[in-house]
């Protein structure tokens, strides 16, 4: 929904890692980057507070006025991604850069226009089924975070809601992997496509479209497709 919301504005990227990538594969200019970082973690910031507001009473009554990151009663991971008592940051660290390179290579692939990319019209469904497919696939070690500006500013807002310093020193500091593996993970997986199928590409001409001097779509077009929605 944030895609047919955005899209023809700023692409809907809604995840820093998205953005960053694709600053540094040239798909939207590096000035452009804070602007979009800090939309994103207002963005998440502000959804966070609204969430908070609608169900304060419903989260209230469950934990018994108790907010806490760890135990039965737990409600912080409302907010923000934790890792699973099983899970060490190291192991934590790669399920990041693995789930957000997953996440980038296919949006590189859905955007390709030499390539089968997603049916005009049809991009914000075929963005959200990545996401969801990343979901069930990936989801079971740390809730697949996956977007640094989507994890940060919740967690920071339920630092500041009562959940207190517990939500940065939970999982031995867990806070910072899905604030530093996803956009790792996202020039990954985007140099992966780009390195062994979009270099690879023959002339529009060879396969009975018109020839093009650049390998990407002009960088407004771009943008439109080149998105992801929060999680």
């Amino acid at each position: 929904m944030g895609v047919h919301v955005g899209g023809k504005v700023s692409g809907a990227h809604m995840n820093g890692a998205v953005s960053f990538t694709m600053c540094v594969f040239g798909r939207l200019a590096w000035k452009m980057l804070p602007l979009y970082v800090f939309a994103q973690l207002l963005g998440s910031f502000l959804a966070a507070g609204t969430i908070y507001g609608v169900y304060y009473e419903a989260i209230y009554d469950y934990c018994g006025g108790n907010l806490t990151v760890t135990g039965a009663r737990a409600t912080a991971g409302i907010f923000a991604t934790y890792p699973a008592p099983y899970l060490s940051l190291m192991a934590g660290f790669v399920d990041q850069v693995f789930g957000t390179g997953m996440l980038l290579l296919c949006l590189m692939a859905l955007s390709d226009q030499k390539n089968k990319p997603a049916a005009a019209g049809s991009e914000p469904v075929a963005v959200g089924l990545l996401v969801l497919l990343i979901g069930i696939s990936l989801g079971s070690n740390s809730g697949y975070a996956i977007n640094p500006t989507r994890d940060i500013a919740p967690r920071v807002f339920t630092a500041i809601a009562g959940w207190g310093a517990d939500v940065f020193r939970c999982g031995n500091g867990w806070w910072w992997v899905p604030l530093v593996a996803p956009p790792i993970g996202g020039v990954l997986g985007a140099g992966l496509y780009k390195v062994f199928v979009e270099l690879h590409h023959p002339p529009l001409s060879e396969q009975g479209g018109e020839p093009v001097e650049e390998e990407s779509l002009p960088l407004e077009k771009e943008q439109n497709i080149s998105s992801n929605v929060c999680v």
